[in-house]
This record gives C-alpha cells, sequence and structure tokens, in this order.
C-alpha cells in the first residue's frame, strides 16, 4: 500500500466507522432514556405539560423520558443548551411561544427559532382572555376602549414581563383599537395576576388558565376572549372580534422541538411517540381541567405555524417600537 493510499485510508475509516455506529444507533432508537427538556422552573405551565405527556410517550417509545428543568433568563438559557445539543434523539425541548417565536421577534437571542430546531409537533394551545378589576367601570370592550380614549395613559395593564407574550398582546390590542395604557411588567405571571387581583394593576391579558377561577369568583371580570369562537364555559363572553377588534386571536401555545438535524426514523418516531399521548384520553383531560388544549400535528405543521408567529410579533414589535427596555 502506496503512502497516498495509506493517509487516505486513515481518514476515511474513522468517518466511515462513525458514520456506520451513527446509523445503527438512529436504526434501533431509543436505546436509553430521553430527556425532555423545560426550559422554566417546576410547577408553571410547561412542566406540568411536560409532566403530563412524558410518561405516555415513554409508553410508546419503550423507554423513560425524563423532565429536566433548565430554568433561566425567560427561557433562554435551556432553550439555548437544547439548541446545541447532539441531534440523536436523545434530547428534545417543549418549548412556547415565548421562546419559540416572541423573544426572537423582539431581539436578538442565542439561537436561531426556526433554524435551530426540527419541529416535532404543536402540543397545546391555550385561550388568552382580557380581564379587568372589578373596579374598572368597563363592562365591555367598547367601554373600555371609550374609557381609554377619554383618559390617555390612565389604564394599567399588568404583564408577566418586558417582551412576553401577554405584554406583545396588549401592544397589539392598543395598536388595533388606537388607545394606549401603561405596561406594568412583572416577573411572572403569578405576581402579574396577584397584582391585577390587589387593584394594583386594572386590567391585563392573560392566559385563561392562570385566572379561570378569579374569573369564577368574581374576583376579576372577563371583558372577551381571544380566541376564533366563544368559549363553552364562558359563553356570554364575547370574542374580541365579535367586540369590533379583529385580527387580535392571541393563543399561548406550545411545542416540542429537537435540535436540528435529526435522522428522519428518529424524527418520526419521537413525532409518534409524542402524537400518541398528545391524543390520549388522560392527557387531554388533564389538560382539559387546566383550560388547555391539545393541538398535535405533523412537524412540517408545527414549523408553518410557528414561521407565521415570529412574523406576526414581529410586525408588532416594528409598529410599537418595543424595545426590551420598556
Amino acid at each position: 500500500m502506496n503512502l497516498r493510499r495509506q493517509i487516505l485510508r486513515a481518514l476515511v475509516l474513522p468517518l466511515a466507522l462513525s458514520y456506520g455506529a451513527f446509523s445503527h444507533a438512529s436504526e434501533t432508537f431509543p436505546s436509553k432514556p430521553v430527556k425532555l427538556v423545560v426550559p422554566f422552573p417546576p410547577g408553571g405551565i410547561t412542566d406540568v405539560v411536560a409532566r403530563l405527556v412524558a410518561p405516555l410517550a415513554a409508553e410508546r417509545l419503550g423507554q423513560p423520558v425524563v423532565v429536566e428543568n433548565r430554568a433561566g433568563a425567560g427561557g433562554v438559557l435551556g432553550t439555548t443548551q437544547v439548541s446545541q445539543a447532539e441531534p440523536d434523539g436523545y434530547t428534545m425541548m417543549l418549548g412556547t411561544i415565548s421562546v419559540l417565536a416572541i423573544r426572537p421577534a423582539l431581539t436578538k437571542v442565542p439561537y436561531d427559532a426556526s433554524g435551530s430546531f426540527d419541529r416535532l409537533t404543536l402540543a397545546t394551545r391555550a385561550p388568552n382572555v382580557l380581564v379587568v378589576h372589578p373596579d374598572v367601570p368597563a363592562r365591555t370592550v367598547p367601554e373600555l376602549v371609550d374609557f381609554m380614549k377619554k383618559n390617555p395613559g390612565a389604564m394599567t395593564f399588568a404583564n408577566s414581563g418586558t417582551g412576553s407574550s401577554d405584554h406583545l398582546t396588549t401592544e397589539l390590542f392598543w395598536q388595533k383599537t388606537g388607545v394606549k395604557g401603561v405596561h406594568v411588567p412583572f416577573q411572572g405571571s403569578g405576581p402579574a395576576t396577584i397584582n391585577l387581583l390587589g387593584g394594583h394593576t386594572q386590567a391585563s391579558f392573560r392566559g385563561l388558565p392562570d385566572v379561570v377561577e378569579h374569573i369564577k369568583s368574581g374576583k376579576l371580570r372577563l371583558l372577551s376572549t381571544e380566541t376564533d369562537a366563544r368559549i363553552e364555559e364562558f359563553a356570554d363572553a364575547p370574542t374580541l372580534a365579535e367586540a369590533g377588534v379583529s385580527g387580535a386571536e392571541v393563543y399561548s401555545w406550545q411545542g416540542f422541538v429537537a435540535p436540528k438535524g435529526l435522522p428522519a426514523n428518529v424524527h418520526k418516531i419521537l413525532n409518534e411517540a409524542l402524537v400518541h399521548a398528545l391524543n390520549d384520553a388522560r392527557v387531554k383531560e388533564g389538560l382539559k381541567n387546566r383550560g388547555i388544549q391539545a393541538v398535535p400535528s405533523t412537524g412540517p405543521e408545527f414549523a408553518a405555524y410557528q414561521q407565521s408567529e415570529i412574523d406576526r410579533w414581529k410586525a408588532v414589535v416594528k409598529a410599537g417600537n418595543i424595545t426590551v427596555d420598556q
């Protein structure tokens, strides 16, 4: 064997062995536990959904699905770590509208919201609602808009942090109605809701799971839903479109992603396991009890939906000249 051939063999053989090992691993996937990253602290709604889905997905995969919380920087830390993980199927993440659409539309993040991930399936969506403290005189959306026009800058809107979905949803509402209030950001949904309940702020766009019991108890007044159709549980509440504000439908959604570059068969196995779990009656019931709907999909369907959301929120950010300092 001449020297040239020896050099080529030395270069090519390790690559061939590596490819063969990777190919074999993907053919036998999964052969060990799969990690499901939640980029938020334990106890939040994303964590709850992940822990509902994980055992049912594990049944289908034949391997444990281990939920791991990697909180930090509003979900950016864990999302970045997942974007940099090996695309072998053993790491996936339950992402949200915040980290996969809104945050990237608002500011530069260390990952490409669409290009860094393989989208496995859309998972859930929850309706957002417009609620006010009972002391607010407005009992309908038109009355609220009229009050804000007559009292510019007087109405305070609680949100769960600058760049959050409820922050930009409020901006969208202001842009659609031509009114302007005052943003009052808090560190998370819980503090925002608590301050609204205490009357320290007057209005807010909240995810229905956050406020459903407070609406039922009369501690908050429901003015409208941001949904395509009325919510069965609150059939008397009009949608924003019915209240005269079109194009402002907003859902808080979640979806499963994995690092970009999954082998096709691994993508298929994960999608099927997750869709199986999301379609399970036990998961559906657990989600429904929290005001959440399971909406499993194909990977391409999720990718198209996510991109439409990124484009939408980029337009809202641009029109409102919004920065993370607001």
